[in-house]
């Protein structure tokens, strides 16, 4: 195990369809992170805060979050996320079909930081991975360099 600590994508979507879709396209943006994936927000809620091999107790992750869950919104996930303790600086991407602006206003008062509305595409969610340039220097990317060569 190497001191360089990887990321965690972990995605919280119950649309098994637009799952996939996410997944595809992480995929194709180069991204080979594990991704765990929740259909639900309170198994992910304790993933996020209770589990061991978690993000609260085990280092940097990144959340892409569906609005709508079957047991609760995704709002509220984020707003405990961003308003106490381990997780408050993880990147949150909020995904959902909404492209309503007081809604998205709401998502980045309560701290994410960027949002896609579903389906996502391809473009959409390679930018979003840009806007998170910042915190993709800790994701694994492929190296270039290999290439080159």
């Amino acid at each position: 195990m190497s001191a360089h600590q990887t990321v965690n994508i972990v995605m919280i979507e119950d649309d098994e369809g637009h799952a996939r879709l996410i997944e595809k396209n992480i995929r194709r943006a180069g991204v080979t992170n594990a991704i765990r994936h929740f259909t639900d927000g309170t198994s992910a809620m304790d993933y996020l805060f209770n589990a061991p091999e978690g993000p609260a107790k085990n280092g940097p992750a990144l959340v892409l979050l569906d609005l709508n869950l079957p047991d609760m919104s995704g709002t509220d996930i984020l707003a405990r996320m961003k308003s106490e303790g381990p997780l408050k600086r993880t990147p949150v991407v909020v995904l959902t079909t909404t492209d309503d602006k007081v809604e998205i206003q709401r998502c980045y008062d309560l701290g994410a930081n960027v949002y896609i509305t579903k389906p996502v595409n391809y473009e959409s969610f390679a930018q979003a991975i840009r806007q998170l340039g910042l915190f993709l220097s800790v994701i694994q990317v492929p190296d270039v360099e290999d290439e080159a060569g």
